[in-house]
Formats: C-alpha cells, structure tokens, sequence
C-alpha cells in the first residue's frame, strides 16, 4: 500500500491514528510525512464519532486519512461516498478488508462534509497489489 500511495502521490497533510499498536503499525509501514495525531478516541468510534471528528478538522488541512477501525471506518466511507464507479461503489458497500484504501473527495470545508457528499476516487484492497 505504501507504495501505491507514492505512486498515486497520495500525501495527507494531516493523518488520525488510533492509539492501538496495529493501527500504529499500519501507519508506520506507510511512512508518511503529515502531521500525525494519536487518538484514543478513534479505537472502537463508529461513524458519526468519525464523522464528528472530521467536522473538527481546522479548515486549512487540505487532506486527511484516517487509520482506525472496523465496523466504524467501513460505515464512514459508505455513509460518506455518494458518488463514484458504481462497481466501485458496491464493492466499498459490501467489506473493507483490512489494510485497505479508500480516497474520498469532496468541495468545501470539513464541517460541511455530510452523508453522500464525497465522491469515491479510490478503492484498493491489498490483495490486489
């Protein structure tokens, strides 16, 4: 993944990490160069913890990603993709493997970013690298 992410140019300027060693992990592996914030409250957060969490983001932080954890991220990015490849689409709506990437876009500032507002540019599972 860390190399499909250089090779895309998939740089975010801001990262929220779970506090749990396998996310830590996880980021480690991918060896970014963003500011990275620690944060408990990511282990276990569904989506609207999420979500809220993202809406808190300072509106200069032009991209972000997050490293948590399931059932909770999975919910996140199928709340939030309203649009995209519908192949794509379906995929992202029936699992989120661990380890996966999902990029996500949309106009506006953090806290406008509402259900159904993003648009799904990416969808990579691990096993396909």
């Amino acid at each position: 993944m860390a190399n499909y992410m250089r090779r895309e140019a998939v740089e975010p300027a801001l990262v929220l990490c779970s506090t749990a060693l396998r996310a830590r992990q996880t980021l480690a592996a991918l060896a970014l160069a963003g500011e990275v914030c620690y944060e408990d409250e990511l282990y276990g957060a569904g989506a609207a913890s999420l979500m809220a969490r993202l809406h808190a983001v300072a509106d200069d932080v032009g991209s972000v990603m997050v490293v948590a954890h399931n059932p909770g991220l999975h919910d996140l990015a199928v709340a939030c993709a309203g649009e995209g490849k519908a192949g794509a689409l379906a995929r992202l709506r029936d699992k989120l493997p661990t380890g996966a990437l999902v990029k996500l876009s949309f106009p506006g500032l953090w806290a406008s970013l509402v259900p159904g507002g993003a648009v799904l540019d990416a969808l990579v599972f691990p096993r396909e690298l």
